[in-house]
């Protein structure tokens, strides 16, 4: 499969006006629809930072714009760009195309680039959507894209979106959802500014204990 490239969409006046349409038409209908509530908010930086969901559904996606107005930057599988103007839409949503099953370094430069921009990152670690109530093992890049560019990773537990929509569903089920922000922290790094790969690891691990933790509060929150 040949990669698709396009822009990774700037942070224009017009791209974060069809970003708030969009987030108010989906987004917002969907909090309603699930009773959605958000804890934590305070906790989000001012500037750029990676911010860390669980992922147990597709609805994940729209769910992580709660924690904020602000217009949130993700990665999307490549294969979306090759469908003409919803490729277009994606770009000016602000979807950064990743090639998946390689290491996609263009994708991790245009990520780098976004977070030295200013502009917030949402990455879910875990890659793919999993099941069940234990964070599986998490990718390193989130740390590694957060201590590249030098700003904080933000972990966050999402609970009910395994429910209001379960893997195979095609409608979204109106179960409550809670999502719970947590503090942030930054990657250490050596005296040159360089995360070392055993300081990668020991960020890796610290958010899954945190993302960990708030996922079972944020279950508990909805069951």
């Amino acid at each position: 499969m040949s990669k698709v490239r396009t822009k990774p969409g700037r942070d224009t006046r017009w791209n974060r006006l069809v970003y708030g349409f969009f987030r108010q038409l989906v987004s917002n209908t969907l909090r309603i629809y699930t009773r959605g509530t958000v804890e934590g908010k305070d906790n989000l930086p001012k500037g750029a930072f990676v911010l860390a969901p669980v992922h147990r559904s597709y609805i994940d996606t729209p769910i992580s714009s709660w924690v904020q107005l602000r217009r949130l930057r993700y990665l999307g599988t490549n294969t979306m760009w090759k469908y003409g103007w919803l490729g277009k839409l994606f770009t000016v949503m602000g979807a950064i195309p990743v090639n998946r099953g390689a290491i996609d370094r263009e994708a991790l430069k245009r990520c780098i680039d976004v977070l030295e921009s200013g502009q917030p990152l949402v990455l879910f670690p875990e890659g793919e959507r999993k099941d069940g109530p234990v964070v599986q093992p998490l990718m390193d890049g989130a740390a590694f894209l957060a201590a590249k560019a030098g700003v904080p990773l933000v972990p966050v537990g999402i609970g009910g979106s395994d429910r209001a929509m379960p893997r195979g569903a095609k409608l979204v089920h109106p179960h409550k959802v809670h999502v719970i922000v947590g503090e942030p922290f930054f990657v250490e790094t050596n005296d040159n500014g360089r995360a070392s790969r055993e300081q990668l690891t020991a960020a890796t691990e610290r958010l899954h204990g945190e993302i960990q933790c708030l996922y079972d509060a944020a279950q508990a929150r909805v069951s």
